[in-house]
């Protein structure tokens, strides 16, 4: 599905509106969860919602808003829409910030209107979802943010700069080794994304004899947007490479396709 398409459908400021079926509601919040552009723009819509409701007319001219609202979405007595608007951005070119204000006001009403229609008034479960799921990834990305902070600020924490090797020269990265507790927290952000079918596996070395011991692979470096990667790691490193690897990993690393490699310094 086209994503642009799909934002500029007008499903999006329905579901802000609360006026569309739960099996529509879940499928709005699937593509939210897909895709973050289409979150954003659904928090988007929220806020523009908002602040144009708070600016509307006065509540004595407040009915005749809501049945132009109603008449230009198309609603007849029953509440069904009959039409949607095709894009996100038409609604504010029919008479300028007037019906950007009117639009506004409607949401609240069509939100209202739905509320009244339901026995029990509750928020749906997928908004549920969707709120919980926010707070969730707030608070792991707080958490994380703090143990790196108390990392990079600690003076025991060994850092070792990984250089990029042979034809991956321009590639680079970085370990932060923290020995008390068995781990390293690996800065990835000089590799490019692994070709489909591939993953970035981690190795500490001993230098003598040469003894690679694997760390495991990065198999979410895709979707991780800061490329910052916690590993354990209870291994008496000498050094530690980074190599391309087939899905899954490698028993032992594949020298040609040796990304970064850097010596810990004693």
């Amino acid at each position: 599905m086209d994503i642009k398409t799909y934002i500029e459908s007008g499903i999006l400021e329905l579901y802000v509106a609360g006026v569309l079926s739960e099996k529509e509601n879940q499928e709005v919040y699937n593509m939210m969860m897909e895709h973050p552009e289409i979150l954003q723009e659904v928090l988007e819509i929220e806020s523009a919602a908002i602040k144009l409701t708070s600016a509307a007319a006065p509540s004595s001219n407040r009915k005749k808003i809501f049945q132009a609202v109603k008449d230009h979405l198309g609603l007849g007595k029953s509440g069904k829409v009959v039409t949607i608007a095709k894009s996100k951005y038409n609604w504010i070119t029919y008479t300028g910030w007037a019906a950007a204000i009117i639009l506004g006001v409607g949401f609240m009403w069509l939100a209202n209107e739905n509320r009244q229609l339901e026995s029990d008034v509750k928020i749906s479960n997928t908004q549920i979802d969707l709120l919980e799921t926010q707070i969730e990834r707030s608070k792991t990305s707080l958490e994380e943010a703090n143990t790196l902070i108390s990392v990079l600020r600690d003076d025991n924490i060994t850092q070792v700069p990984l250089a990029g090797q042979g034809n991956f020269s321009s590639t680079y990265a970085k370990v932060y080794w923290d020995k008390t507790s068995n781990r390293i927290f690996l800065d990835a952000q000089g590799l490019p994304t692994p070709p489909q079918g591939t993953v970035y596996q981690v190795w500490s070395l001993k230098l003598s004899p040469l003894t690679p011991t694997s760390l495991g692979t990065i198999d979410d470096f895709t979707s991780d947007e800061n490329k910052i990667f916690e590993i354990e790691n209870a291994n008496e490193s000498e050094a530690f490479g980074i190599t391309l690897e087939p899905a899954g990993g490698s028993e032992t690393p594949t020298m040609e396709q040796l990304y970064t490699l850097g010596v810990v310094k004693s």
